[in-house]
């Protein structure tokens, strides 16, 4: 007579491929193979990028890329084929997230963190005038609604056309071309009152 195991079938023995010794399941199983990272290195720095113009501080921005590369992962985990243009989708999620940042946390980090993060090394013949006019701007795109800041940053910053902008956002071309007007009417007032151009 076979003893019968908790489901009714006769123990596995050494010669059945279903035996386990006495390792564990978990370490006899084959390792995953790694996962590929979804963005590339150019794409990351672009995202960062964003981030940056975004208002995002520098100690935060790898936060804002997991979180794209996490959106990009869960995509393929659902079975949803990548964007067409990983490029454009991963800066508009960089933006959003952006937005949401500001949101949760009030704008309570400091400016230089944000400019630091924009040029971290690059020499500049004429330093102060350059840092100056960087300076204003940034604030310039602080002081603009969040909705505006999203299209100019996605605009000059993550060079996308107003269609893919509006594509991506959901939202008119006009509205794009109408908010993009008054964020530069804003930002070129602002530079003109600051006597920085």
């Amino acid at each position: 007579m076979t003893r019968r195991g908790p489901r009714g079938r006769a123990p596995a023995g050494p010669l059945d491929p279903a035996h386990e010794t006495a390792a564990p399941a978990a370490a006899t199983a084959p390792a995953a193979a790694p996962a590929t990272d979804p963005l590339d290195a150019a794409q990351e720095d672009r995202v960062r990028a964003v981030l940056s113009l975004g208002g995002v501080p520098h100690g935060e921005l790898q936060d804002g890329v997991q979180h794209v590369r996490l959106r990009l992962l869960e995509r393929a985990a659902r079975g949803q084929e990548a964007p067409r243009e990983v490029s454009a989708w991963a800066a508009v999620v960089a933006s959003n997230w952006a937005m949401d940042y500001h949101r949760a946390r009030r704008r309570q980090e400091r400016l230089g963190e944000r400019l630091a993060a924009l040029h971290p090394e690059e020499p500049q013949e004429d330093g102060a005038e350059s840092r100056l006019l960087s300076l204003a701007v940034a604030q310039g795109l602080d002081e603009l609604p969040d909705s505006q800041r999203q299209v100019v940053v996605l605009r000059f910053y993550a060079d996308l056309p107003v269609r893919d902008i509006a594509d991506e956002l959901g939202i008119p071309e006009g509205t794009v071309k109408s908010r993009l007007h008054a964020a530069v009417r804003v930002l070129r007032t602002r530079l003109h009152e600051g006597e920085v151009v």
